[in-house]
């Protein structure tokens, strides 16, 4: 390591280090534990997540064709996957099966991971987790990337989904006022 032996009995004195003893007495270091960076450990297994997301319990033949779509994507491209489903909402940060891909990204174990849409993963916050992804090292892949959008289009979208989402947490999903409401916003924007 390049050390003096005084350094490394500081290092155990101060709790840095553990040696191994011999009968003797003699410290013996695990240099694969010390410099991992030197040692030619394999590398952990890292899966590839699929991950599938709808917001009702009336999308759910939507949630099984996202699930076909990333299995057979995945299955092409010769990888060996799992595949990670949610219901619920794109701003509920707290679904069982997202808050389980992320403490797997978090972990390391991750090393790809494939969406059919970015906002599949999260309605707003999804840079946050491909950030994340890019910081552990883990690819994304979004099946459907669609194409670049001006800037007034791609605020105007944010505007509608914005809307979308709190009206329909406010009004309820299903109710005609919620769907009047809705139309006359997406006229709204597209006329503007």
């Amino acid at each position: 390591m390049g050390v003096s032996i005084s350094t490394l009995r500081r290092w155990e004195a101060e709790g840095k280090i553990s040696p191994a003893r011999t009968e003797g007495g003699t410290r013996r270091y695990d240099l694969a534990v010390l410099l991992p960076e030197r040692a030619h450990v394999a590398a952990p297994s890292r899966r590839t997540i699929a991950y599938a997301r709808v917001s009702s319990h009336d999308q759910k033949d939507d949630l099984e064709r996202q699930k076909q779509v990333l299995s057979m994507y995945c299955a092409a491209q010769g990888w060996t996957y799992e595949v990670v489903a949610d219901l619920g909402s794109g701003l509920n940060y707290r679904k069982k099966g997202l808050r389980r891909l992320l403490d797997d990204v978090m972990a390391g174990n991750v090393g790809r991971l494939v969406i059919t849409h970015k906002d599949r993963l999260l309605r707003f916050g999804a840079e946050l987790v491909f950030a994340i992804c890019e910081a552990k090292q883990a690819e994304v892949v979004i099946l459907n990337q669609g194409e670049d959008a001006s800037f007034e289009e791609d605020l105007a979208k944010d505007v509608l989904e914005i809307i979308t989402v709190f009206s329909a947490r406010l009004y309820g999903a299903r109710s005609r006022k919620n769907a009047k409401l809705l139309a006359g916003v997406k006229k709204a924007i597209e006329d503007a």
